[in-house]
């Protein structure tokens, strides 16, 4: 089986431009937990999930520095000023861009469960030699592969008993 056979090809992207508030919508409005970050041609550029989002969001605690003889405290941030703060983001200003790990259609269904597992992945995004998005696969597109496989495989045990 190849990876062509499982992954979804109706594929959710956002573009660099894309703000944090704008992803968040696209997130919740689509059920999903992130998202490949392509040009205006396609192309993979990064990607996005929604725990990036959780951490660039997360208020920090107070802070003390220490320099010489003075002292300076920072406030504790309230949740609220950083959404205000925050939310206008560009998500280019936190999402992935480097080492991003992809599939091709034509890769088998050993290498995708070897990637998502090694790299503890939710989603890997599938792109073609030229680089543009084709599909993602997920853990659930495993899971639900494998699924069918140890069904098929129980139905042809019982039919040959």
């Amino acid at each position: 089986m190849q990876v062509r056979d499982f992954m979804i090809r109706n594929v959710i992207t956002a573009k660099h431009s894309t703000t944090v508030k704008e992803l968040i919508s696209i997130l919740e409005t689509n059920r999903i937990g992130g998202v490949p970050v392509v040009d205006d041609n396609g192309n993979l550029v990064g990607i996005i999930s929604d725990g990036d989002i959780v951490r660039f969001l997360s208020p920090h605690k107070e802070k003390i520095y220490l320099a010489y003889y003075v002292t300076y405290i920072e406030e504790a941030q309230k949740i609220e000023d950083v959404l205000r703060e925050k939310m206008n983001t560009p998500i280019k200003e936190i999402m992935v861009k480097k080492n991003i790990k992809t599939l091709a259609p034509d890769d088998d269904f050993e290498s995708a469960i070897r990637l998502i597992s090694k790299h503890h992945f939710k989603k890997i995004p599938v792109i073609n030699g030229a680089g543009r998005v084709v599909g993602i696969i997920s853990r659930g597109d495993i899971i639900h592969s494998l699924s069918k496989s140890i069904f098929k495989e129980d139905t042809n045990t019982e039919t040959t008993n």
